[in-house]
């Protein structure tokens, strides 16, 4: 039995294609549009969701661009074998290690360094006073040459000044760590939630206009409890899914 689609949002700032995009995807993940089967015609689609058959159109062209759907000329549109990567946030999360075993290769690329006042939120999750000096980096993680996660990171700027040489060299945070006597470190603290994809995620990840992302906000601390880093993450949710376990 199919669900019943959400309401579309006219007014909403997101354009009715997308919305459409995404609703298909909602659709899929549920299993109402089931994997290596067409999709109902484009007439039903437009019934389906209230809108014409051009919005429609739009919606399934993004998607096979993304790799979700495959038009076939005179058979359909038929929706593609997908399976998204699994990353795990638990007591030790780390992006070469939670995704091992669905990647064959990992890596962080550092986008951006700067050191700058840390703001409240920044100093309360760095245990610092506010408008200490920090650095933020700017990272993507890729995982076999696809942009699976967007990172924003702080660390006390004192404490690891050239942080970020560390982390262009080695392209893993736990590694440049290391090279500042951390051998292990622990999550002390995650927050999820969920948004669509700002300008500059859209760029650096490679996705759609309207796309969502699961966003972490999480810091990680040294076994002892001293925070060494805060971080926001964003996960393009075509791609990745979270699975959390006990911290």
């Amino acid at each position: 039995m199919i669900g019943q689609p959400s309401s579309i949002e006219r007014r909403s700032g997101v354009s009715l294609w997308r919305q459409i995009a995404d609703q298909i995807l909602r659709s899929i993940a549920v299993g109402d549009f089931a994997e290596n089967t067409a999709l109902p015609p484009e007439v039903a689609l437009a019934e389906r969701y209230g809108v014409n058959r051009h919005t429609v159109r739009s919606a399934i062209a993004a998607l096979v661009q993304d790799g979700v759907l495959r038009a076939e000329q005179g058979r359909g549109t038929f929706v593609l074998s997908r399976k998204r990567l699994s990353y795990p946030i638990g007591a030790r999360t780390r992006f070469s290690e939670g995704l091992q075993g669905q990647a064959s290769e990992r890596r962080s690329v550092l986008l951006e360094s700067a050191v700058e006042p840390a703001s409240r939120r920044v100093a309360e999750g760095l245990g610092l006073a506010k408008g200490s000096s920090v650095i933020r980096l700017e990272t993507r993680g890729e995982a076999d040459g696809q942009p699976v996660s967007r990172a924003t990171g702080w660390f006390d700027a004192k404490r690891f000044a050239g942080i970020e040489t560390a982390i262009a060299e080695t392209g893993s945070v736990t590694a440049s760590l290391q090279r500042f006597g951390i051998s292990d470190y622990l999550r002390q603290s995650t927050v999820l939630s969920a948004r669509h994809a700002d300008a500059a995620d859209l760029a650096d990840l490679d996705l759609q206009p309207g796309a969502i992302v699961l966003v972490t906000v999480a810091v990680n601390v040294t076994p002892d409890g001293q925070p060494i880093q805060f971080a926001e993450t964003r996960f393009p949710a075509e791609r990745v899914e979270l699975k959390l376990s006990a911290l």
